[in-house]
């Protein structure tokens, strides 16, 4: 009876394993092929090889760049080197990508940056919020721009306990952030595991001096976040989901979902169109392509636009997609004055004119 009851638990548990690893695969797109949509006026920028996550763009066409994220168990062209946060001034005929000095004191060996938001302040300051992981670890960077200098002035590292992995940041004050968390948990194992068994268990937080709460939760796995242009929505992708989710914000900061759009690619960072309100997004087709890499069989890219989100209807178009022959990992695409960027999650990034 004993042997007939350990054989029978044995059963169950495998059967379970091989539901959930189908239902991963599910998740990651595993089978999904994208076909090539081109763009006529595009390169690839100079002095950017290991990865472009994230991109933030100033009103006056000011590109920051994030660039070097390094994953437990992500691939990466230049492991040994650390991050770094890059510029590119739009308004320029041939613009080019430069470093920004960063000021003494910030530890620069261990810089990984990942998500970046930009915020405005009433007398014109701007303020670079840089999501990092030194170590692995999880801050949030506040550094204020000198753009006569080109550099940036560290002014504040931020932990909370309530930013365990943080993913993606949109800044609403010169301290004030809403923030993703991609898992619940910190430790590696825990987070494969989190993954694996789809435990819906990651959320959004917002953090002020005074305040820090989650205002968001039961994401797959939450990622890139941004604002709507009338600052009343925020806009959150769950990549595992395939989700995009539009929750109203409330004047105590709290959120309430209005509605969740649903796609057919794994969404990472999202970006506003200026000049239409209309929502840029950085998508990866194939997840599993993503992160078990393969020369011979490389990630491809794929960048949506997306119109009317408030309808009942709203558009979606695809604004780029390509096999990974040119652009491995999009993660974001941000476009300002007709001219697109295309960031990737550790391969390369593309300057395309609309």
């Amino acid at each position: 009876m004993g042997r007939l009851l350990a054989l029978s638990l044995l059963g169950i548990a495998l059967a379970l394993l091989g539901e959930r690893l189908l239902a991963l695969r599910n998740r990651l797109k595993a089978s999904r092929e994208v076909e090539s949509v081109d763009l006529p006026n595009c390169h690839l920028i100079k002095g950017i090889e290991a990865g472009s996550e994230d991109i933030d763009i100033l009103p006056n066409g000011l590109a920051f760049f994030s660039v070097g994220l390094k994953c437990p168990g992500l691939h990466s062209f230049a492991p040994d080197k650390p991050g770094g946060i890059l510029m590119m001034d739009l308004k320029e005929e041939n613009p080019r990508a430069l470093e920004l000095r960063i000021s003494r004191g910030f530890n620069l060996a261990s810089f990984n940056p990942h998500g970046i938001s930009t915020f405005i302040d009433s007398d014109n300051t701007v303020y670079l919020f840089v999501v990092n992981h030194p170590e692995f670890k999880n801050t949030v960077e506040i550094f204020k721009f000198e753009e006569e200098e080109n550099s940036l002035l560290h002014l504040k590292t931020i932990k909370h306990e309530l930013l365990p992995s943080v993913n993606d940041i949109i800044a609403v004050g010169p301290a004030h952030f809403y923030a993703t968390n991609d898992h619940y948990f910190s430790d590696p194992f825990l987070k494969y595991l989190e993954t694996y068994l789809n435990l819906h268990w990651t959320n959004v937080v917002y953090y002020s001096p005074n305040e820090v709460k989650v205002v968001a939760e039961g994401f797959d796995s939450a990622n890139g976040i941004n604002i709507s242009p009338d600052k009343k929505y925020i806009y959150v992708a769950d990549i595992l989901a395939h989700e995009i989710h539009v929750l109203e914000k409330h004047p105590n900061m709290n959120l309430t979902q209005l509605k969740v759009l649903k796609l057919d690619t794994l969404v990472d960072n999202l970006s506003i169109d200026p000049s239409s309100g209309d929502i840029l997004v950085g998508c990866h087709p194939n997840g599993q392509k993503l992160f078990i890499y393969d020369p011979n069989n490389p990630p491809s890219s794929e960048v949506l636009r997306i119109q009317n989100i408030l309808s009942e209807k709203p558009t979606v178009t695809t604004v780029y997609a390509n096999n990974g022959s040119v652009l491995q990992g999009s993660s974001v695409a941000s476009v300002y004055d007709r001219k697109l960027l295309i960031g990737t999650l550790y391969h390369r990034a593309l300057y395309c004119q609309l």
